[in-house]
């Protein structure tokens, strides 16, 4: 799906070049323009051979009526005759008419350009080449080469002069061949040798008139005495002397294998037959242009940078005395154990220095990384992390906190190139890595987010970077967000975008969801939406949503068979651990479910918590989420379950983050953006134009909603019975499927699934599966039906 980025100024409307195809309309009214202006062209240029010298004296006195000319297309012909021949390029002017005409077929054709740019670079080389030639000749006056080829034969004759003019010529020509139809100096000896061999040939064939037939009944001595004086002979009967290869037969063999060497395969490409929906798809792509699902919101305005803070300590400041203090104990602490060091070298970061150490040869790296506690304790700072060895390098690594770190905003990371101009679906900045490099990663690749990290060190600054991340990359209508809050504080600035980029259930008053009850039917909602939008995935033929949705906007895919464009829907859990504690097995299944699962339809799950313990992280939930962000934890075992490995207890705090996408461990200073700021963000969002309502939901109806009792027949739909007959026929009972298939409102479909259940249709509700049909087919429908009645 395309995607929108912001620009270097946000504050600007986005700017969208106009389209530079014709409809069919204007392709046939320029075609035809073109075709007779070419053939006009044509008509007055032979005029000119007949009525020139005529028409000279007339020229001057073109505006008067009176003046008469002789060209065939009056004064018209007769001026644009004079342009072209006289004072242009003289008879080569011929080949701008037939560019014309040429252009014209192409255009009433709708046939690719590129191939009418060549013919016009070609043709106008070529026009002009002649005009030199023909002006070489010619006088200033005439009708060879015309005023350009006379100026320039002029000009080259003064210092070339007439021979050096000629020979420019020739190179002119001789270029113009070899590019033009890659003729090579291969090319002409060839062409000699076969005019050579062909000669040859023909004199070897009329040899063929002279020769002496066998006669069989010959003595031995006359045929002793012809093969004496070698006469060449042939036989008249079936049977004859065998006779040696000629020379010239043999050049000529040799010459045909050289020629097919020389040879180029063409390679004729054939079209492929379009269907009559991509026929139809095509028409109308060529009259409205493709679907621009932004089009309801087409005076959007993206939140500008202003809205973002800029820190006056922002740019890493190199502290000298620092790094060789830091230098000088590290080697230290390692001579006092036997390690000798080969190199040392810093890399500064915002707010952790990498030195990377080449240890001597014959150093254990085990006994480097067990000294983490000691080297810590001799720089007498708090997070040492030893990389031992650094991934992809010969080397081992020590990242040192820096005394004084520095601030990575929001607004430098979102200003970045990196960002502005990234091709991600959903583009995230998180911050900048030891190298100061800022950190952008791509959601929709990951394809679910699992962040953990202890209280205050920085996790809810981590979900407001990839909100604001998004905000600050996608239209409204390309994607949407289901904000889960159990603490109640922390997403709440999001309320003022609700009817711009939240999604919640139709039932709801509030989009940012912080009841636990809400948020099971919140995820199962989401379930049913994930089944619906592989239903559209299965009709239209595509494997994920970026397809489906490119095959949308081509206009392939028919609105009346409930096709739609889909945006990208992100939900985002502030605190597992207190809804697993609540719900338990009730919010970990749907959530199991939709990691496995909603990758491709564009369902992606952000999730947070501040315990990262097995109870909280369970194994399933770990296995479908492959890209982690651990902040500081307070025990390994903690970080062992976030990261399956060490490291997260020896961070710093404030934004201090491991990142892993199940290969490499990056070490990244998150970027912060205060709440005043996030504020500013929804305000300025908030205040703009926008959908009448949050983006629904499928309503979904949990198990205590469903009825054994009996509803009278006189309160039934007046879709029921088409309705019983969409489900016995498809042996699926879903209130999905009648949607679909009927065009209904959910709400509508779940009463009539209502219904059929208190007729015996269809069976109970039972969770996410569809309801079991208990009619095998049709003439069990209608006796059923009938006897219902009866």
């Amino acid at each position: 799906m395309a995607k929108k980025k912001n620009t270097a100024k946000p504050t600007s409307k986005k700017f969208k070049l106009p389209s530079l195809k014709l409809s069919s309309q204007q392709n046939l009214v320029l075609g035809s323009f073109l075709v007779i202006f070419g053939i006009l062209l044509c008509i007055a240029f032979v005029s000119y051979f007949f009525t020139g010298d005529a028409d000279q004296s007339t020229l001057s006195e073109f505006a008067s009526r009176k003046v008469k000319t002789q060209n065939w297309l009056s004064k018209s012909g007769a001026w644009l005759s004079d342009f072209f021949m006289n004072r242009g390029f003289g008879i080569s002017s011929f080949i701008i008419s037939g560019l014309l005409f040429l252009s014209g077929i192409y255009v009433l054709l709708n046939k690719e350009k590129s191939k009418l740019r060549k013919h016009w670079f070609w043709g106008l080389l070529i026009m002009t080449w002649f005009s030199i030639f023909f002006g070489f000749f010619g006088h200033k006056n005439g009708l060879f080469g015309g005023a350009v080829g006379f100026e320039i034969n002029s000009y080259l004759q003064d210092y070339i002069g007439k021979i050096g003019t000629s020979l420019l010529l020739l190179f002119g020509l001789i270029t113009y061949a070899a590019i033009r139809f890659k003729l090579t100096a291969d090319s002409f000896i060839l062409f000699f040798k076969s005019t050579k061999s062909k000669i040859k040939n023909d004199f070897s064939e009329a040899d063929e008139d002279y020769m002496v037939p066998i006669d069989n009944n010959l003595s031995e001595e006359a045929k002793t005495i012809k093969t004496a004086f070698d006469i060449p002979v042939k036989s008249e009967e079936k049977t004859t002397e065998p006779v040696k290869k000629s020379s010239s037969q043999k050049v000529k063999s040799t010459l045909k294998t050289e020629i097919d060497n020389e040879l180029e395969i063409k390679v004729e490409e054939i079209e492929e037959e379009l269907s009559e929906t991509d026929n139809l798809a095509n028409k109308l792509v060529e009259d409205f242009g493709q679907f621009d699902p932004t089009l309801e919101l087409s005076n959007y305005q993206f939140p500008p940078l202003d809205l973002l803070k800029k820190y006056g300590s922002e740019g890493i400041t190199i502290n000298q005395e620092e790094l060789e203090e830091n230098k000088n104990r590290i080697v230290d602490t390692l001579k006092n154990y036997n390690i000798g060091i080969a190199s040392i070298k810093a890399t500064i970061g915002p707010t952790v220095t990498l030195y990377e150490i080449v240890p001597e040869a014959g150093i254990r790296i085990s006994k480097i990384k067990n000294l983490e506690d000691d080297i810590a304790l001799s720089l007498s700072a708090l997070g040492i992390r030893i990389i031992a060895p650094i991934p992809g390098k010969g080397t081992i690594g020590i990242e040192v906190p820096n005394q004084n770190a520095t601030i990575v905003s929001m607004r430098s990371v979102i200003a970045s190139k990196k960002f502005q101009t990234s091709e991600m679906q959903l583009p995230i900045a998180l911050g900048k890595t030891i190298s100061n490099e800022t950190f952008v990663v791509d959601l929709a690749k990951m394809p679910h987010l699992l962040m953990a990290g202890a209280t205050g060190q920085g996790k809810s600054v981590g979900l407001n970077a990839v909100l604001t991340s998004l905000l600050y990359s996608k239209h409204p209508a390309e994607v949407k967000f289901i904000l889960v809050d159990p603490k109640k504080v922390e997403l709440t600035l999001f309320n003022k975008i609700e009817r711009h980029y939240l999604a919640k259930l139709p039932d709801s008053e509030e989009a940012i969801i912080t009841d636990n009850t809400k948020v099971i039917n919140t995820l199962n909602s989401l379930c049913i939406e994930m089944d619906n939008r592989y239903e559209l995935l299965k009709n239209a033929m595509c494997r994920n949503l970026a397809e489906y949705n490119a095959k949308f906007k081509a206009r392939k895919l028919n609105p009346n068979d409930g096709h739609q464009f889909l945006p990208y829907i992100v939900l985002v859990v502030d605190e597992f651990a207190d809804l697993i504690m609540t719900a338990g097995k009730e919010v970990e299944t749907p959530i199991a479910r939709l990691a496995q699962l909603a990758r491709a339809i564009g369902i992606h799950l952000i999730i947070a918590t501040q315990r990262p313990s097995v109870n909280v992280i369970t194994g399933i939930i770990k296995a479908n989420f492959p890209a982690r962000i651990a902040f500081r934890v307070t025990s390994k075992i903690d970080s062992r379950t976030i990261l399956d490995g060490s490291g997260a207890d020896q961070l710093i705090g404030r934004g201090d983050m491991l990142y892993t996408q199940g290969n490499d461990v990056i070490r990244v200073q998150c970027a912060f953006v205060d709440t005043p700021e996030v504020e500013k963000i929804t305000e300025y969002i908030g205040s703009q134009k926008a959908y009448p309502d949050a983006y629904l939901l499928p309503e979904y109806i949990g198990e205590e909603s469903g009825t054994s009792l009996d509803i009278d027949v006189s309160d039934r739909d007046k879709l029921f019975k088409d309705a019983a007959i969409v489900i016995v026929t498809a042996q699926q009972g879903s209130a999905s499927l009648l949607q679909r298939k009927l065009k209904l409102g959910y709400n509508r479909a779940g009463r009539i699934i209502d219904q059929l259940e208190a007729a015996g249709i269809v069976g109970p509700f039972e969770g996410s599966k569809a309801r079991q049909v208990l009619i095998t087919d049709l003439a069990a429908l209608d006796a059923f039906l009938e006897n219902e009645i009866t």
